[in-house]
């Protein structure tokens, strides 16, 4: 380890790999890089990187080491082919998304070199990564977190301490990605309904885009620090009470215009069903039945 700013590597420059490793570039302690694409590692020598031949020289060059490779695999086979030539104290940050076993698994090995490993998945796309805009979820000690840091905060301007443990960046991020994924099944629902209703539904994208740029879009209620059910007296319940009722009317509407329009919406159907317990707020009588 050098005693001035952190020597920096980078493995994998791709898509999102490429634009964050060339942000990495304009750090102090300069950066080296490693891909097998020789045009990729040709555009970031012109943006000023050095080019390692071999995984061991770059590891040997570098105090801080990330990586953003395809998958499990392939970060496992980069881990083995650094590892003896990296030196006690380097950090190795895995942008992958890769299971959260597998971090802790190449978290535990690379301890045994006296070497940290984090797992830092992000969230932002290729767009994120060219404009320096990155959430990185990172799972590892607070100690190496907060080494990483500064390095990290080139590309991203969300770094987030997900928690101690390797692996709890990747949890975060399946979370995050779980809200997105379904988001898009149930935009498609939406997209089917507008469409047999006769909307223009890229009028209806525009409509949706703005408004969430406004509220928070689906991450505008994750508010509360638990999922547990909301107690009458907390300043939340009135809050939550008024967003379930609200959905619940206007997923009512939406239901009744599919039926009339025969569109089935499966996740309309079970988002009705669920939103109040989902939200806390549950319909319960005072005999506890709904």
């Amino acid at each position: 380890m050098t005693s001035g700013p952190l020597r920096l590597g980078f493995v994998g420059l791709g898509d999102i790999g490429g634009p964050m490793a060339t942000r990495f570039a304009a750090h102090d302690g300069g950066l080296t890089v490693h891909d097998l694409s020789p045009e990729a590692v040709a555009r970031l020598v012109d943006a000023g990187a050095e080019s390692a031949p071999s995984l061991a020289d770059l590891a040997a060059a570098s105090d801080l080491v990330g990586i953003c490779v395809r998958d499990d695999a392939q970060v496992r086979d980069v881990v083995e082919g650094m590892i003896e030539s990296l030196a006690p104290g380097a950090l190795i940050v895995v942008h992958s998304t890769i299971s959260p076993e597998t971090a802790s698994d190449l978290a535990a090995r690379c301890s045994r070199s006296e070497v940290a490993l984090l797992d830092a998945p992000i969230s932002g796309g290729a767009v994120g990564a060219k404009d320096g805009r990155l959430a990185i979820m990172v799972g590892g000690g607070r100690d190496a977190y907060e080494r990483a840091k500064p390095a990290l905060s080139l590309a991203g301007d969300m770094i987030v301490h997900a928690g101690e443990s390797a692996g709890d960046g990747t949890r975060m991020k399946l979370a995050r990605n779980l809200l997105h994924f379904i988001s898009f099944t149930a935009t498609t629902e939406a997209a089917r309904l507008a469409e047999a209703a006769g909307i223009d539904i890229v009028r209806l994208g525009k409509v949706v885009r703005h408004t969430d740029a406004v509220t928070g879009g689906p991450g505008a209620i994750m508010l509360r620090d638990t999922t547990a059910p909301i107690a009458t007296d907390d300043f939340w319940h009135g809050v939550f009470t008024h967003v379930r009722d609200l959905g619940e009317k206007d997923l009512g509407l939406a239901l009744g215009l599919a039926e009339r329009l025969d569109v089935d919406l499966p996740l309309g159907k079970q988002s009705l069903a669920r939103l109040a317990d989902g939200l806390g707020v549950p319909h319960h009588t005072p005999e506890g039945e709904r």
